[in-house]
């Protein structure tokens, strides 16, 4: 092979070495579309449920044994109900809700650390057994409400709230999608505008002022903004609805006199459920940082959203609204 051949080919594979890096990512972000599009609007999530289903009533008999046994003070059954509990909180994640298509949207469509999406995630399940908590010793030392009325108030009127809660994120989602695909086109329309055909130099002024006070927040400032609201949306859409499972425990170690053991199972159920959506969290961050980080590298607006990004920030979103609703409609 010639030496013009070796010189023309070098530059070749690594740019064949990053197409791939984010042709992979993406063809498995696709897929996982497809797979939540299966789910919740082709009958997928029937037989997900129905075996998640499964494994709920097998932790919940055998959760009943448990607390018999800690209520008369054999050894290790605290720590089994705990056990049992944390299982519970595994099946009970595989359901629909709970936050995963939310956590797992946001990561998708919006750049934040594995670290920082894993907290919430973490955080909203955790909130949302505070909830039952909350709900349980209310209703009853409070209000005096029966079992059915507490349930009744979850399954009835917070669970559908926490749907309309998560599909509003999820329209949310989706409006900003719209938002940055406008302003990335008025971005570079203005670009090409601004190009001018004469010779010399100008600057433009930045903005920037010495009179000695602050005309508004830093960037930094409002990106941090931003992330607490965006946090306090995701939490409470998530932990609005207490789980059904929790709020049975409870009464039943109410009844029982032995209320700690329930709100410790209770927290040992969300740490259940926050297992699986930290998981959903870590593939999304790690799968957007492979295939859109790399693919803005080029071809992206000026000081904005790519239109990849924002095409992506844009469906998440109507998908989340598309299956929040769904949900939603299913519970009225």
């Amino acid at each position: 092979m010639s030496e013009a051949q070796e010189t023309g080919a070098t530059p070749a594979l690594p740019r064949l070495l990053t197409l791939a890096q984010v042709l992979v990512p993406l063809a498995m972000i696709a897929g996982l579309l497809a797979l939540s599009i299966y789910l919740w609007h082709f009958g997928g999530m029937a037989a997900l449920t129905a075996w998640a289903a499964g494994g709920q009533r097998e932790a919940q008999n055998a959760m009943a044994g448990t607390l018999r046994a800690l209520r008369g003070g054999q050894p290790g059954a605290l720590m089994a109900l705990l056990g049992i509990c944390f299982t519970y909180g595994l099946f009970h994640a595989a359901g629909p809700g709970h936050g995963k298509m939310l956590i797992g949207g946001y990561g998708v469509s919006q750049k934040v650390t594995a670290l920082r999406l894993s907290g919430l995630a973490l955080v909203s399940s955790l909130a949302q057994s505070a909830s039952a908590v909350l709900l349980v010793t209310a209703g009853i030392a409070l209000l005096d409400w029966s079992r059915a009325r507490m349930v009744g108030l979850a399954e009835d009127w917070l669970a559908p709230a926490s749907y309309a809660a998560i599909g509003g994120v999820g329209a949310w989602l989706a409006l900003r999608g719209v938002r940055h695909l406008w302003q990335g086109m008025r971005r570079r329309s203005a670009a090409r505008e601004h190009e001018h055909g004469h010779g010399h130099h100008h600057t433009h002024a930045d903005g920037s002022c010495s009179c000695g006070h602050r005309h508004g927040p830093t960037a930094d400032e409002a990106a941090r903004v931003r992330s607490l609201r965006d946090a306090a949306l995701l939490i409470g859409a998530v932990a609005i609805r207490p789980c059904t499972g929790a709020l049975f425990l409870l009464i039943l170690t109410w009844r029982m006199d032995i209320l700690a053991a329930g709100i410790a199972g209770t927290f040992a159920m969300g740490l259940g459920v926050a297992s699986v959506t930290i998981g959903v969290a870590l593939a999304t961050v790690f799968l957007r940082a492979g295939a859109f980080d790399r693919s803005t590298e080029t071809g992206s607006w000026d000081k904005g959203p790519s239109p990849l990004l924002a095409m992506v920030e844009l469906l998440a979103g109507a998908l989340i609204a598309s299956a929040a609703t769904g949900l939603f409609l299913h519970m009225i």
